[in-house]
């Protein structure tokens, strides 16, 4: 198992991506056997947030996961986590992100557990019906620890 760099080829059908590849080409990545891409991660870094009072606008960088997928077969097998842990660093020291966000939906049990119980993400808010489909999902973060 290989875990590399996402590049442009491998976003075939993703445009929507294509701007994470050109804009942050070190913080995605895919895990990859024989060739073929079993797994992702496609990360960015956020834009300072902005708010009705220019005082309160928030500077701190911090980065955002905005997919991460595993091919069935291949879960249990600690790739989400590898693939999380290569972009979290690479937020950390090239970015000097402060901390890193995502959301997840509240019935996925299986990356609430990854997020909260493996990584250490806590639970900031929950966003009502996120998803197309009115799905309610949890707001997380996780905290770098700076040097």
């Amino acid at each position: 198992m290989n875990i590399r760099q996402a590049r442009v080829q491998d976003l075939p059908g993703m445009q929507a991506y294509l701007y994470h590849a050109l804009t942050w080409p070190s913080l995605s990545y895919v895990a990859e056997e024989n060739g073929r891409i079993v797994g992702y991660i496609l990360a960015k870094m956020e834009e300072p947030e902005e708010h009705d009072n220019p005082e309160k606008t928030e500077q701190v960088p911090h980065g955002h996961v905005t997919s991460i997928s595993v091919l069935r077969s291949y879960r249990r097998l600690g790739l989400a986590k590898k693939l999380m842990l290569q972009s979290q660093e690479a937020m950390s020291t090239i970015y000097r992100a402060a901390y890193v966000s995502l959301h997840v939906r509240k019935s996925n049990r299986a990356a609430l557990s990854l997020y909260r119980d493996t990584l250490g993400f806590t639970v900031k808010s929950i966003e009502e019906k996120y998803y197309a489909d009115g799905e309610d999902a949890y707001a997380m973060q996780l905290t770098f620890s700076q040097p």
